[in-house]
């Protein structure tokens, strides 16, 4: 008795699922809700840091927890936070350290890539 596991998908809801549910596909979501995250918390802190000039009583969102959601996978979210608020564009450290971030994810997910799709 020959069983057949391969199940197609029957709707565009399905094939939704079916990308959703793969590694690569868990990833792209993931990618995706992070930088738009990240994007935000830029842009609120670019407000704060507005509104800090008339009132001193306003907290910042530290510069660890912009860099930690980089790190996360937020790193274009954190390049197109600081070009569209213009905001950490003077700081060395995210001028250089957000690319380097983004470097470095690429060539993770690119080794990684590489690693399960090489014939040994």
């Amino acid at each position: 008795m020959q069983t057949n596991f391969n199940i197609q998908p029957k709707a565009i809801g399905d094939a939704l699922l079916a990308f959703v549910g793969s590694p690569w596909g868990l990833l792209a979501a993931w990618l995706l809700v992070i930088n738009f995250i990240t994007l935000l918390v830029f842009g609120i802190d670019k407000w704060k840091a507005k509104r800090k000039e008339h009132h001193e009583s306003v907290r910042r969102v530290p510069e660890k927890t912009l860099f930690l959601l980089s790190a996360a996978g937020g790193s274009v979210g954190a390049l197109l936070g600081m070009k569209v608020f213009h905001h950490k564009t003077l700081h060395k450290t995210f001028r250089f350290g957000i690319p380097a971030i983004l470097l470095l994810q690429i060539i993770v997910v690119a080794g990684i890539w590489v690693y399960f799709h090489s014939a040994w």
